[in-house]
């Protein structure tokens, strides 16, 4: 199983950060230890949102769909709407 999720900052709630991997809670610890250099500055992150997918392909796919603006306005419509709290 392959997974497209949706980070959220607990020390920024405005920043969101998507991505996909095949394993949840390995990458969202690396995300938290700093390991990624596009999240390391709005550490501790909590995962908001996420969908397992059948093959590595369609969950690329879909993170691709989640990161330009039309994604990013589909995410906070109908996806998570409100940063977490």
């Amino acid at each position: 199983m392959h997974y497209a999720y949706i980070l959220c900052s607990s020390s920024h709630p405005e920043s969101r950060y998507c991505g996909s991997t095949s394993d949840l809670k390995k990458r969202l610890a690396v995300h938290n230890a700093g390991g990624n250099v596009s999240t390391r500055a709005h550490r501790p992150w909590k995962l908001a949102w996420y969908a397992g997918f059948p093959s590595e392909k369609t969950a690329l796919d879909f993170e691709k769909y989640l990161k330009p603006a039309s994604g990013k306005a589909f995410a906070r419509k109908r996806l998570i709407p409100d940063p977490p709290q």
